[in-house]
Order: structure tokens, then sequence, then C-alpha cells
């Protein structure tokens, strides 16, 4: 086999290190942690979202100390077991806990609600009444014939 050029080689040592990382990071935990961080963290994370009312689960004000718990709890589970953290079990369970908890909530944390009247009202008015009068001055306009070239 001929020597390998500089640029070759790094490919080649690129290639090498994300085989060997994907199959570190796949064999980095027994199935133990998943159930560890089911059982530890998120039960208590369950409960105390059920503590929390429903409409509220989407205010970041409200939630953030919870899930930070949430976190620190995968994470401290992960060194107990000699897990690399954070890994793709991790990735999967918050994914799951976005999808049963935070599925409604906007990316900016904030509830998501309709102005007040007094400001959607003339967002609503104002087009109209621009609409009938333009259809009014078109109407108006078009029976009047006189002084048109």
């Amino acid at each position: 086999m001929a020597p390998l050029t500089g640029s070759a080689a790094h490919k080649q040592t690129l290639l090498w290190f994300i085989i060997v990382s994907q199959c570190v990071s796949a064999l980095g935990c027994s199935p133990d942690y998943e159930y560890a961080i089911e059982e530890f963290c998120l039960a208590k994370f369950r409960l105390d979202m059920q503590e929390l009312d429903q409409r509220r689960w989407c205010s970041w004000e409200d939630t953030v100390e919870l899930y930070g718990e949430l976190t620190n709890c995968t994470f401290l589970v992960a060194s107990k077991m000699d897990c690399f953290w954070p890994n793709r079990l991790v990735d999967e369970f918050f994914i799951r806990v976005h999808r049963h908890y935070f599925h409604d909530c906007s990316l900016s944390g904030r509830l998501l609600r309709d102005p007040p009247n007094r400001i959607l009202g003339p967002f609503i008015v104002v087009p109209i009444l621009v609409t009938l009068l333009m259809t009014a001055l078109v109407v108006w306009r078009s029976k009047r014939s006189e002084g048109i070239v």
C-alpha cells in the first residue's frame, strides 16, 4: 500500500475519528442509564409539572428551575454510571420531554395570546374602511365619464 499524502492522511484520520466516536457514544451507556433517568429524574419532573398549572407550562419563568433540575439530574446519573453526558439517550429523553410538556409552546417561551381589542380593532377596521372607500371612489369615478380622455 502506498504512503498517504497529507490531505489523504487527514481525511483518513477524520474518518476513523468519526467511526470511533460513534462506537464509543453508542456503547458509552448501558440500558440501565435510560431506566435510571426515567425513574429518578423524570418521575420528579412529572410530579413538579403536575403541581404547576398546565397553562403555565409554556412560561419559561415558571419552568426554568424545574427544567434545570431535570438537566442536572440526568448529568448526575450519567456521572454515577460512568456515562458520557450529553449522549444520544439524553437527547432522545429530552425530545420526549419536550413533545409531552412543551409541544404547544412558542420558541420564545412566552405564552401566546391575542392582543387586546383596543390594539387589534384598528388593524381590522382600517383595511375594511379603506377597501370600501376605494370601491366607492372607483364606482363614483366610472359613472362620471365627462372630462376623461
